[in-house]
């Protein structure tokens, strides 16, 4: 949904949404209960996304501010709880100059198209002494609380995404927050005399019983994180016939670091690519340094006869070959590949950015699975394909990764000259790249984060890869990684 369509949305239910809360009022007064043990009275307080102001007033804040999106909600709130200050403002874009004891997130996260920048944020207005309280559901009861929707059980809700405890943490650590506390409340939110008290009382603290808890909460503190001012950046673009996303790139790629370098690595493009590229290089020039190298020289045609493979298809050398050749190239600090098809924001590429310059990780792997996908943006096939491999190289090479084939990834440059030395031991198997660089990763112990980011459909030109035969190849470097991770230590 877009911003002003979650606007109206919860504009068109601010006269109803006590009522709400007084019809699940067993579910509000336990939720209640857990954030008065966790936010202590007489505190500063603000809540984003704070709705009427129900639960902040509950609170009893010595200073208490609310900000919500929804205009209607706010003027509910004011007229409700005149002591405390309620304002409207996005919470992707925070302005206020204070800091709170207590930032509040109670449910919601998942309304957020973008909840990195709203880490962001939040960072500004905490202290060392501040604590972030966040709660959301657990996805496994998403069927249940959709259907409750759709019954008239539970008031309607705008998602913009799903999110667990394990992303919530992990998009936490990427803003300089460090996690100091996390649970799950609640087997039951009905109020069935004794019933309810046992299950959420005494069943709800089994452990494994405890995973199937609605509620999930987190207290997290912001940490000390020294920035790199000095870092330079490298965007490698690897591209085949994409005329029609160069300037979209150049339009929405934002400056990185001290420099900005841009390197389109060219794979025989025969619709006018390299024409747009070498055309558009003047009008960027003073916010970019650009470069455009060939993957195949245009001369060498015993070469270029060898490795053209099908029109729309990838070269037979493979992007792994145009990433290689883009990153040797490279004279920046961070490289950063970029598919130039931009599925992946091109903006999104400083978050990537600040990952490394703030020492949040060493390979910073983009994930297109925690957020919606457009309609249209993958295929259900290859969507199950990625769970797959996510869990399967997560148990491979030892650290969490979701998204195994997301094209955006970085890395400093001494890392991937370290990375480089491993090519010879797991062997030239990857035509795309991001296996021989996860595979790398791995085995010189560098820390890997996944960082979210919204994945799109295309809007020009043709997917590269081929479903079933490139399947077949991951299934190889299963073998591959099994072979060298596991089997021969």
């Amino acid at each position: 949904m877009k911003k002003n369509e979650i606007i109206s949305f919860f504009n068109s239910i601010a006269t109803t949404r006590d009522l709400w809360i007084r019809r699940n009022s067993y579910y509000h007064d336990e939720l209640e209960r857990l954030m008065t043990f966790l936010i202590p009275p007489d505190a500063s307080v603000l809540d984003i996304g704070s709705s009427t102001g129900v639960l902040l007033n509950k609170l009893r804040p010595s200073r208490g501010v609310g900000i919500d999106l929804s205009d209607k909600m706010v003027d509910v709130a004011r007229e409700k709880y005149p002591h405390l200050e309620f304002l409207v403002q996005d919470a992707e874009d925070i302005r206020i100059n204070e800091k709170f004891d207590y930032i509040l997130l109670s449910g919601s996260i998942g309304v957020f198209s973008d909840v990195w920048k709203v880490f962001r944020g939040i960072k500004k207005i905490t202290s060392m002494r501040s604590r972030v309280v966040i709660t959301y559901y657990n996805g496994l009861w998403e069927p249940v609380l959709k259907l409750a929707e759709k019954i008239n059980l539970r008031m309607p809700r705008a998602y913009q995404n799903w999110l667990g405890l394990k992303d919530i943490d992990d998009l936490l650590y990427l803003n300089g927050f460090e996690v100091i506390k996390k649970g799950k409340k609640m087997l039951l939110p009905l109020n069935i005399p004794l019933i309810s008290w046992i299950f959420n009382r005494i069943l709800a603290n089994f452990p494994f019983l405890w995973r199937f808890c609605l509620i999930e909460y987190l207290v997290a503190k912001k940490v000390l994180v020294t920035e790199n001012k000095d870092m330079s950046c490298s965007v490698i673009a690897p591209c085949r016939n994409e005329v029609g996303n160069i300037e979209p790139l150049l339009a929405s790629l934002p400056k990185i670091g001290a420099r900005t370098e841009l390197i389109f690595v060219d794979g025989l493009s025969t619709d006018g690519t390299v024409e747009k590229i070498r055309e558009l290089i003047p009008q960027y020039s003073n916010r970019f340094d650009i470069r455009l190298i060939h993957q195949i020289p245009r001369d060498d045609k015993d070469k270029i006869k060898e490795n053209v493979g099908k029109q729309n298809k990838m070269l037979k050398l493979g992007k792994a070959d145009a990433v290689r050749k883009g990153f040797d190239a490279a004279k920046g600090d961070v490289l950063i590949i970029l598919d130039t098809d931009c599925t992946v924001p091109p903006e999104d590429l400083a978050k990537f950015f600040f990952a490394l310059s703030e020492s949040r990780g060493e390979f910073i792997n983009g994930t297109r699975l925690v957020y919606p996908l457009d309609k249209g943006a993958m295929r259900l096939f290859n969507l199950y394909a990625n769970e797959f491999f996510g869990f399967v190289f997560s148990w491979l090479l030892g650290q969490s990764i979701k998204d195994t084939l997301c094209g955006t990834k970085a890395l400093t440059k001494e890392s991937y000259l370290r990375i480089k030395e491993t090519r010879s031991y797991f062997g030239d198997f990857d035509p795309f790249g991001d296996f021989e660089l996860l595979f790398g990763a791995a085995k010189q112990n560098l820390k890997i984060v996944e960082l979210p980011v919204r994945y799109r459909a295309r809007t020009y030109g043709d997917i590269k890869i081929e479903r079933f035969k490139h399947g077949l190849l991951l299934l190889q470097m299963c073998l591959v990684a099994l072979r060298r991770f596991k089997l021969s230590n």
